[in-house]
């Protein structure tokens, strides 16, 4: 069992808190097992098993026709006034289950813990039902930290470019095979398509919202908006409606196989209602149904920082300034951070354009250079190019 030790140190600060833990994430990602490890914690701790209920959801084994059953079977097993640690998993398949979650929320010895598979679950009426009442931990794949932690090694190219054609997707590690591995992230995308965005929406044919997910993929890191990609899969010989595209993307972005980033007018301190862009969960998602042809390495590690920064807590833009894009705006409650990501920038001209654009920007927040160059640490009037691998390990 992989240790997330972030996620779990979050879950361990959250305990006892009068808020619901909800953690949010791609199937697979590893929510269960976080589960696991919390609840290990929590014997350890001197919890006794019959004050922790732990019930997946999506397993044959509950079968609840809706929220009422749910909250009898869980409300029988509490016996006393001790604290009692219940944790749902995949708890979305329940209809109406916000109603069991919030009547088992206002029990006093009752700490409650549940994980969904897709983002409408904290935009309907749960959201509603418990504003103010629960928190959200975002859980992502592996990072390249954690994967080097998993092969005890201090990370170097051989490992992330391993990283970046192996998945992210902690059981995809047991997997000796690269076939194995595309076919178990086929399995992952088809069950998502299905069960989490086709059934939901009523969507009796796939093969146009497969269609925009394998563009999408195919498409990582570039500008788009919902006009063009109608226009180009319509171009393709499939007719479809800006409409249809823009419902479908939600989708996609809900159930997170994609993150969409917006841009922002640095110079005009606005948003811009147009070109966002649009990054993976787990890239290798991408070779299991489009193959390995036809790859821009300077976007997939694009891909692979954009999440990083996400895993740092950062709120993240497409930066505009004049003409000029900054990959990443990143902003928290320190300040903001630039950040151009380039595969390498040992030719000339490449380096001049990546320092051209944060040298536009005449503020005085950091500003940082993000390369595969294993050279030693630069500055270049206060813009650091620094080898990217060292920032992902947060040498």
């Amino acid at each position: 069992m992989i240790e997330r030790n972030e996620y779990l140190d979050e879950l361990k600060r959250w305990k006892d808190k009068d808020l619901i833990k909800v953690i949010t994430g791609i199937r697979r990602c590893g929510k269960s097992t976080l589960f696991e490890l919390f609840i290990d914690y929590l014997k350890q701790n001197g919890v006794k098993d019959d004050h922790i209920i732990s019930i997946n959801l999506e397993s044959p084994e509950y079968d609840f026709r809706g929220y009422k059953e749910l909250y009898d079977y869980v409300n029988e097993k509490i016996k006393d006034n001790n604290m009692y640690y219940v944790f749902l998993d995949e708890v979305q398949v329940v209809e109406k289950f916000e109603k069991a979650v919030d009547g088992l929320y206002i029990k006093k010895n009752v700490d409650e813990y549940i994980t969904g598979s897709n983002a409408y679950l904290l935009s309907g009426e749960l959201a509603t039902l418990l504003s103010g009442r629960y928190i959200e931990i975002k859980m992502l794949p592996l990072s390249f930290k954690e994967y080097a932690n998993y092969y005890k090694t201090e990370g170097d190219e051989k490992l992330y470019l391993k990283y970046v054609n192996s998945s992210s997707m902690p059981y995809a590690l047991k997997l000796d095979r690269q076939d194995e591995i595309d076919k178990y992230l086929d399995s992952i995308y088809n069950t998502i398509i299905v069960k989490d965005i086709a059934l939901r929406k009523k969507i009796s044919d796939t093969g146009v919202l497969r269609s925009i997910s394998e563009f999408m993929f195919a498409s990582v890191g570039n500008l788009l908006s919902v006009k063009k990609i109608a226009d180009t899969l319509t171009s393709n010989g499939r007719s479809i409606s800006v409409h249809t595209v823009e419902s479908y993307l939600n989708s996609l972005v809900e159930s997170f196989i994609f993150n969409k980033v917006s841009r922002y007018d640095i110079k005009g301190k606005q948003y811009l209602q147009s070109g966002d862009k649009y990054y993976a969960t787990d890239i290798t998602m991408r070779y299991a149904l489009l193959g390995r042809k036809n790859i821009d390495l300077g976007h997939v590690l694009e891909n692979i920082v954009y999440l990083e920064l996400l895993r740092r807590g950062y709120k993240i833009y497409v930066g505009k300034f004049g003409n000029k894009e900054i990959d990443f705006v990143a902003e928290n409650s320190k300040g903001i951070q630039y950040f151009q990501v380039a595969y390498t920038v040992r030719d000339e001209k490449t380096l001049e354009r990546e320092l051209s654009a944060l040298e536009s920007i005449n503020d005085h927040y950091p500003k940082f250079i993000l390369t595969m160059d294993v050279d030693p640490e630069v500055d270049y009037n206060g813009i650091r190019k620094i080898n990217v691998l060292d920032w992902l390990l947060d040498k």
